[in-house]
């Protein structure tokens, strides 16, 4: 405990030593009144002689699933009670605050968001619901519109670092898997909010339990007339998950109508608008026979993409794109005294129709496997592993990995591993055309080398994970250009050196009977892009290099709760702004809640990606009525 005071004391020394402007003075002082307040928290806490006890969740592997204090990367879990312990009332908002990543949005509610970890662009992570593949071969602009709301989540396991190995190749910078809530009992709930810029919306829900399974359906609606010239919105979802004995099916489709006012091209196009359609069938089934567990999948995911240049216009550019993937995947995971090995094969065909990009098939095969030794009395161990793809339209490729462990005692672990990875372009990258950007027929694949060294330090009520990390990639794939003028080109890159570092600290205490919870994160990335001769990139333009993050969630009361968070963030280009979110929720009985929740509370000016300007200060009220027996 008294290191933890000591860390926010020195934390503050530090912040009130920094160079600041007078613009900034305000902003800077909302880190330094939290760590403050933390510290007092801290020191309240000690006297405290409750402890919470931090669950311990199995990080969930299509082959080797293990607790999560037994994983030897840089992992990040966030329960169900993380999220309900947020100030966010979406999931990209939530994402927002992880150090290390970074959710580029395009308005309220993250309405159009592209996904980054570790400095990778859009392309370069993965998104899974419940371990299915959420990449789509057009653009990583769509890897977010299936997301789920938060009340359908478990809990969400962020893997940082090469994970190609694991997921295949479109996790070149790291994954982020979502695992859908199980059915626990018998419910039924309505969710509504009513916000800032008429923005209004609606879920409801409903949980059923039989003998040999359960359902879990919801339906939710969202629109808003948007916070700026065309930004306004209609979202529609449906998700069905159901289990029977052995057999589990997870259904979503989700539906979006947004104007997009300046969301790509030039911030001085206005008049865009664009409606996706996202949908997903899997089918899964797990069997135990002795010491084997095989797992097997098929899977569908469809997209659907109408973009329109002109809104009121359709005639002068219009680009409709349809992607349909079905696949397949077999894995298993053999027990014996040597460890655990798993291997797996996930086979995949993608059918691609498109008025600009052209038609295209697409067949991947990918073979995995990994071993898992794990010695002296289980305080060290070593997992080597290899994934092999195939791809019809370019190379076979291998990705190997390993990574390696050391339980220095029950509560501090070493760590480290080193993996290759691997990314074909997209067919927006190879093909597409349009009035300010064009693809690049000859582009070779992205490859690159990582490495990454950390130390985990895990107590009853506190833990603490920090890592450094390097990679080396070569024939990056970026939008370029030699002037202001000239259209952005798809292009390959010589050599990319990313080096960073990230430490996270979760703290959890009791002040009387009531639970508290504090957060914090930084990271920092430095991108070196070798042999550039052009004058452009969106690249090296848009990392983040400092990012710090910070969460409190406090209850005083058995009704009232409070939930704080806070973020800086430099770029490379050297715009930073400082964000600051909160929400109250007030619990009455066990059945009924209310919540205000306040975005940008001091109206910051700032931008994520491509100059689109974000939301000043906005609200949103909600309300939850839950039915169970």
């Amino acid at each position: 405990m008294a290191f933890f005071i000591y860390f926010h004391s020195l934390f503050s020394l530090i912040l009130i030593a920094l160079p600041v402007t007078k613009n900034e003075i305000n902003y800077m002082k909302i880190p330094y009144c939290l760590l403050v307040f933390l510290s007092i928290l801290s020191t309240s806490a000690n006297a405290q002689k409750d402890t919470v006890k931090l669950k311990e969740v199995e990080v969930t592997s299509s082959r080797i699933s293990l607790p999560f204090s037994k994983t030897s990367r840089t992992i990040i879990i966030l329960t169900n009670d993380d999220l309900i312990k947020s100030a966010a009332t979406n999931l990209t908002d939530v994402l927002q605050n992880v150090a290390g990543v970074d959710i580029r949005r395009r308005g309220i509610d993250g309405m159009q968001s592209d996904l980054y970890i570790r400095g990778g662009n859009f392309d370069q992570t993965l998104l899974l619901i419940d371990g299915v593949k959420m990449d789509d071969a057009q653009t990583g602009h769509h890897t977010m519109n299936g997301i789920l709301s938060l009340e359908n989540i478990e809990r969400i396991e962020i893997i940082k670092g090469p994970a190609a190995r694991i997921y295949g190749q479109n996790a070149f910078t790291g994954a982020i898997n979502i695992v859908t809530k199980a059915v626990t009992e018998n419910t039924a709930a309505i969710n509504l909010g009513y916000g800032s810029y008429n923005n209004k919306k609606g879920e409801v829900s409903f949980a059923k339990k039989f003998t040999d399974g359960n359902i879990l359906a919801s339906v939710g609606y969202q629109e808003s007339d948007g916070y700026r010239f065309n930004t306004d919105f209609k979202n529609g979802n449906i998700f069905l998950k159901s289990n029977f004995k052995n057999y589990s099916l997870i259904t979503s489709f989700a539906k979006r109508k947004f104007g997009a006012n300046g969301f790509y091209a030039s911030p001085a196009y206005k008049d865009q608008y664009e409606e996706t359609q996202t949908s997903l069938v899997a089918l899964s089934s797990d069997y135990l026979i002795g010491n084997v567990i095989i797992k097997r999948r098929i899977y569908w995911r469809r997209n659907q993409d109408l973009y329109l240049f002109i809104r009121e216009n359709p005639s002068y550019y219009r680009n409709l794109h349809i992607s349909n993937k079905v696949g397949g995947e077999t894995n298993i995971v053999f027990n014996s005294g040597l460890g655990k090995t798993g291997v797996g094969l996930d086979i995949s065909r993608l059918f691609f129709v498109s008025n600009n990009l052209g038609n295209h098939q697409r067949t991947t095969i990918t073979g995995f496997i990994e071993h898992r030794f794990e010695l002296w009395n289980e305080k060290l161990d070593i997992t080597p592993g290899v994934a092999i793809s195939s791809y019809s339209d370019f190379d076979t490729k291998a990705f190997p990995g390993l990574d390696m462990g050391y339980r220095i005692s029950e509560k501090v672990k070493l760590y480290g591993n080193i993996g290759y990875t691997y990314r074909v372009p997209t067919f927006t990258d190879l093909y597409y055309v349009g009035l300010t950007t064009k693809g690049n027929a000859d582009l070779e694949a992205e490859s690159a080398l990582a490495e990454e060294l950390g130390i985990k330090f895990t107590a009853n009520n506190f833990f603490m994970d920090a890592a450094i990390f390097n990679r080396k990639s070569d024939n990056l794939i970026d939008w370029t250009k030699d002037s202001e003028t000239d259209k952005w080109e798809a292009r390959n890159f010589s050599e990319v050196v990313t080096q960073g570092l990230e430490t996270t600290l979760n703290y959890q205490f009791k002040l009387g009977n009531q639970q508290q919870k504090i957060n914090l994160g930084y990271s920092f990335i430095d991108d070196n892009i070798k042999n550039n001769n052009v004058q452009f990139t969106q690249y090296s333009l848009n990392s983040i290099k400092h990012q710090f993050t910070s969460g409190i969630s406090a209850k005083f009361s058995p009704i009232f709760s409070q939930h704080i968070t806070y973020r800086y963030v430099e770029r490379t280009n050297g715009q930073h702004y400082n964000v600051l979110d909160a929400k109250i929720v007030a619990a009455l009985k066990n059945n009924m809640e209310f919540s205000l929740a306040a975005n940008n509370i001091f109206n910051a000016e700032y931008t994520e990606t491509n100059l689109v300007p974000m939301p000043k200060g906005n609200m949103m009220a909600g309300f939850t009525y839950k039915i169970a027996p």
